[in-house]
């Protein structure tokens, strides 16, 4: 039986929000180029980050088989190319210790493939209370009201519609593709200049 907290529940997406997997995602896309021929902006992809992978291949153009394919391949390559690339964003430790210090739970929400996503966190020696992969957007949200959490922060437009499907803080972090402006736009309770401010925004919800 998991041990009792008294402190909020927290979730966290990943990609831009506790992570950046830029580099990695660049070479993982010239991967698929070189094996399956294409031409794919790997940089445009990298910037783009936040929806599931299989969407992002469908949303190319390709059909069903074909995105199935290069999902697969992707997923393959990834622990590689990705992993070792990857850095995390400024603050995100301290955010993560910041919940845990309150007596808090920590999650990590993500549309990432789950196997890839525990990986991430295993090479930067990081423990949250539960991960959830594979989700994006309103199934967030499904997460978020199992786990009772309060607030929810990410980088994503989805990321701010999975908060609010769950009822929590929307609390956004301008280190992915949209400015605080935008995000602040579409919604978002808080907007951060990025995970550096958040215990001082924790600190004064306690």
């Amino acid at each position: 039986m998991a041990a009792q907290r008294t402190g909020p529940t927290v979730g966290f997406d990943l990609d831009m929000t506790l992570i950046d997997p830029r580099p990695g995602m660049v070479r993982a896309i010239e991967e698929l180029n070189r094996e399956f021929g294409l031409t794919l902006d790997g940089d445009h992809f990298a910037s783009n980050l936040g929806p599931p992978l299989y969407d992002s291949m469908r949303g190319y153009g390709f059909d069903d088989a074909t995105a199935q394919r290069l999902v697969q391949h992707f997923r393959l390559v990834y622990p590689d190319v990705v992993v070792g690339a990857t850095t995390a964003l400024p603050g995100a430790a301290e955010a993560l210790a910041a919940v845990r210090e309150l007596g808090g739970r920590t999650l990590v929400i993500t549309g990432k493939y789950q196997p890839n996503a525990e990986l991430h966190l295993k090479a930067l020696g990081w423990e949250v209370d539960r991960l959830a992969g594979d989700v994006f957007a309103a199934a967030k949200g499904e997460v978020l009201r199992d786990e009772g959490a309060t607030s929810y922060v990410g980088d994503h437009l989805g990321d701010i519609t999975g908060a609010r499907a769950a009822g929590a803080t929307a609390v956004a972090v301008a280190t992915g593709p949209y400015s605080a402006d935008q995000l602040a736009e579409a919604g978002a309770d808080v907007v951060l200049r990025d995970l550096t401010e958040f215990p001082a925004w924790l600190a004064q919800q306690s």
